[in-house]
């Protein structure tokens, strides 16, 4: 490692060569890496965090590119996780890789944190906060946490300093599944999460170099539209700790999707054992979605269509979902179950990404 590329660094007073030492010493895992998780991946690479890992099953859609910043048209379909890895491999040698193209799940997350002094996640939608927040409270682990949604952005650190915060502290309760926003449906200007993402991106460095007072306890929230900020203290609410796993056994039996938005959801290997019977397996992606996937009871519904087509599962018993990453068919189950709340009704975790990998 050459002094001259961390020279402002190094220079800044309450940082200086220790400060750059502790950096280069640590490991942080970034969990996303879309429109967070690009910007995030973005100033720790260049601030030199010595071994950075990036968890994502997603592959990159035309509609990522106006706010995942590493992302260009020849990556279309390409997974998140490695395209970011190859590319910060180009341009910075003197850093440790790893990408872990899958999500984040209750038999992943133990082993994927416990390897690295910090967790960031950049994730977009709840079962992944909780499930995160849940590992990172048994792990001991600081989080920092990011989310935006329309005009508004915030930002905390978790799990750091004397009576440290979680996100259950901030979000005792998940939203109900009706409440459940997400970018696709309400949009999203691409520049507000490469702000809250280099925020992200400060608090981390903060709270591995000792500079600074990191965001622990405090919930610091954004408003793009007239550019203001606003911050706000939180407490430990002991009332929130019952939510919380107390073993890694009581975090692996947690179904975090069906808590968060009431979907049971099924892996591909638990999907195939119900294939030949009488289950209906409902393709919910747009015409022309690779790869085509055919088998025994598909049935291919586009999203953009279910609503007008709920009839045809009257006589279904059984009905899993499934689309390219896992959104739509959790989508598509909440909307089913409405309208026949006793029958079966399932998302396949990760979609076609996760048969694939």
């Amino acid at each position: 490692m050459t002094m001259n590329r961390f020279e402002r660094q190094v220079i800044l007073p309450g940082f200086g060569p220790e400060g750059q030492a502790k950096l280069k010493q640590a490991s942080v895992l970034v969990i996303g890496a879309g429109g967070l998780g690009c910007p995030v991946l973005l100033y720790l690479a260049a601030a030199g965090v010595g071994r950075i890992a990036v968890v994502d099953g997603d592959v990159i859609s035309q509609s990522n590119l106006n706010r995942q910043v590493l992302y260009g048209e020849m990556d279309l379909g390409k997974s998140k996780a490695e395209t970011a890895v190859r590319y910060f491999q180009e341009k910075y040698s003197d850093i440790q890789w790893t990408a872990i193209p899958e999500f984040i799940t209750v038999d992943n997350a133990q082993a994927h944190i416990f390897h690295y002094d910090l967790v960031i996640d950049g994730s977009d939608n709840f079962p992944t906060r909780y499930l995160v927040n849940d590992a990172c409270v048994l792990l001991n682990k600081p989080l920092v946490y990011g989310a935006i949604y329309q005009h508004e952005g915030q930002v905390s650190v978790f799990n750091v300093g004397s009576h440290p915060c979680n996100y259950r502290d901030v979000f005792p309760n998940p939203p109900a599944p009706q409440e459940i926003p997400n970018c696709a449906e309400t949009g999203v200007l691409g520049v507000l999460p490469g702000i809250i993402g280099n925020l992200m991106a400060l608090e981390a460095i903060k709270v591995l170099s000792g500079l600074g007072k990191p965001l622990s306890n405090k919930l610091l929230l954004f408003n793009s539209l007239d550019t203001q900020f606003q911050e706000l203290e939180i407490q430990p609410n002991p009332a929130t700790q019952t939510a919380i796993p107390t073993s890694w056994n009581e975090f692996h039996q947690r179904d975090y999707a069906l808590a968060c938005e009431g979907v049971q959801q099924l892996s591909w290997n638990e999907a195939m054992k119900l294939m030949g019977q009488v289950v209906a397996f409902v393709d919910v992606r747009e015409p022309g979605e690779e790869p085509p996937l055919e088998c025994t009871g598909l049935v291919k519904v586009p999203f953009s269509i279910l609503s007008k087509e709920l009839d045809r599962f009257e006589e279904a018993e059984e009905i899993l979902f499934f689309c390219q990453s896992g959104a739509r068919s959790q989508k598509a189950a909440q909307l089913l179950q409405q309208s026949y709340p006793d029958k079966k009704i399932f998302s396949i975790r990760g979609g076609i990404n996760a048969l694939k990998s």
